[in-house]
């Protein structure tokens, strides 16, 4: 049985935290992340108590990312009551009718405005509830579909073309100007 010598293991381990210690070895970088963004894709949950109506459905491209947008409008400035997450399937409110969607995940996204007013008038209807908005050739956006408004709550689902990261922010509304609250979703191209 041949064993190394000490000396020899030695000069090796001294050879190697030399060459470290002279940067001729460095550890692998990390990848700088797509377009600086640093978004997950875990649940975002808002929470308060809000008075607003769903008021419309749109849809905008960025160079890294797609952009939808829920208008709101109502006795508040601000909104902060949603939650938005990948999910199995979405389902209709109500029904708990799967909503069919193109993409290889789907993005539920719940508000927690009504599409209606008090008096059951309503404030927004879709005129085809499988395709809000065309995102047909769009990078990220496969489908925006109407999934219901029912017991104070709207819920749209967001065909994507994979588990891509996405953030959730609320743009305030502008005080006597008919502008109301926005929730916006932003679903990244690629990780």
């Amino acid at each position: 049985m041949n064993r190394p010598r000490p000396r020899s293991t030695l000069m090796v381990v001294l050879t190697a935290v030399a060459a470290v210690l002279a940067g001729l070895v460095t550890p692998a970088a990390a990848a700088a992340p797509y377009c600086g963004i640093t978004w997950g894709s875990l649940a975002e949950v808002g929470t308060g108590t809000d008075s607003e109506v769903l008021t419309g459905v749109r849809a905008g491209r960025h160079d890294c990312f797609d952009r939808l947008v829920i208008d709101l409008n109502g006795q508040d400035i601000s909104f902060r009551s949603y939650d938005v997450r990948y999910v199995g399937r979405v389902v209709e409110d109500g029904s708990g009718r799967v909503v069919p969607l193109r993409g290889g995940a789907d993005l539920q996204i719940v508000v927690r405005a009504p599409a209606h007013d008090q008096y059951g008038n309503p404030t927004y209807t879709p005129g085809n509830r499988a395709e809000l908005v065309d995102v047909g050739g769009w990078t990220t956006f496969r489908q925006v579909a109407w999934a219901g408004s029912f017991e104070g709550q709207t819920t749209v689902g967001l065909g994507v073309r994979a588990r891509l990261p996405f953030r959730v922010l609320t743009l305030d509304g502008v005080p006597r100007s008919g502008e109301g609250p926005r929730l916006v979703i932003d679903v990244a191209h690629r990780w």
